[in-house]
């Protein structure tokens, strides 16, 4: 009876491990069968793009997904187009894309009707900064400066962003005026559809500080055509930046990034879910990518799936608290 009941035992741990092992073997195996598709929301050259590409390539160099990767371009809406495609495609792993601000603004601005919770969030890549610039020849000489007009005046100087009202430039500058005391819906904005056209109206003279992603406002810093007079990072940034003070080294309590991270269509499986969180996991460790980090100075921020989740509901919060100072939330 001893030896009938061990025998038992022993069948009974080995059918044990032995399902515990397919489910295992089962949940690692799930890889995409096909051509993958990373949907980016803006045409090439355009910062969605870039980073879509970015990411295509280190997967294909460093062989970390078998199947071919393509990038496709899914431009309108700011990023409606592209979300819808995306969702017509719901539970396949094999489609993907990146995910900005957008994602969160334009649902709360009544301007989409998906936002983070209607795709699959899958992970977290970096946070991008903003700068706020202005011509050389500028009387505004630093943003401190600015506040102290804006506190007396909001429509003293006006900014350039791209590419809405509602997205990150515009947010930013909110935050920061706010911050500072200055009546924010009073602010005069001049809206562009690139913030490469933004950096041009002030460096033409027609409007006084242009607001865009720091590496923009690094580069023609770097040509003297401008003053970058405050950044929105909690911590100076590198390279060209060295020597510009944040926003709360100038006494404004503000710090401001976009994110960007990756999503998939609504309804992804863990298995697909999983798969996409080691692979991005691994890319975001290469030389590469790192390389890629310090050229554009985008910061760092890896978090996965459910991170994401998490972090993109208190992202929708705040956005949505900003967004109602300004009149602009519809949500």
């Amino acid at each position: 009876m001893r030896e009938r009941m061990a025998g038992f035992l022993k069948w009974m741990a080995a059918a044990v491990f032995a399902v515990a092992g397919f489910a295992v073997t089962g949940f690692a195996q799930w890889s995409p069968g096909k051509n993958v598709e990373i949907v980016a929301l803006s045409g090439p050259g355009g910062a969605n793009d870039m980073i879509a590409r970015a990411v295509q390539r280190i997967l294909q160099q460093k062989k970390l997904v078998a199947a071919p990767i393509t990038v496709i371009s899914k431009v309108g809406g700011g990023g409606v187009l592209g979300w819808t495609y995306l969702n017509q495609h719901a539970g396949d792993g094999a489609y993907l894309s990146i995910s900005p601000i957008n994602l969160v603004t334009l649902h709360i601005a009544g301007a989409s009707p998906i936002t983070y919770s209607d795709v699959t969030p899958i992970a977290q890549l970096f946070d991008e900064y903003v700068a706020f610039s202005v011509r050389a020849d500028s009387p505004i000489e630093s943003g401190k400066e600015l506040v102290q007009r804006l506190k007396s005046d909001p429509g003293a100087a006006n900014f350039a962003v791209a590419a809405a009202l509602g997205g990150a430039n515009h947010i930013a500058t909110a935050l920061a005026m706010k911050a500072a005391g200055a009546d924010i819906r009073k602010l005069k904005f001049v809206v562009f559809t690139s913030g490469a056209l933004s950096l041009t109206a002030v460096m033409g003279g027609h409007v006084d500080v242009a607001v865009t992603p720091v590496a923009a406002a690094a580069r023609q810093m770097q040509g003297g055509l401008m003053r970058v007079i405050a950044v929105s990072a909690p911590r100076r940034q590198g390279g060209a930046l060295s020597t510009v003070p944040t926003w709360k080294e100038q006494g404004v309590d503000v710090v401001f990034s976009s994110f960007r991270g990756v999503i998939g269509p609504k309804g992804m499986t863990a298995e697909q879910i999983a798969y996409w969180e080691d692979v991005l996991g691994k890319v975001v460790q290469t030389e590469e990518w790192k390389r890629d980090l310090e050229k554009n100075y985008w910061e760092s921020n890896f978090m996965t799936s459910a991170e994401s989740a998490k972090y993109l509901r208190a992202q929708y919060e705040q956005y949505k608290a900003v967004l109602s100072d300004l009149g602009l939330a519809r949500q």
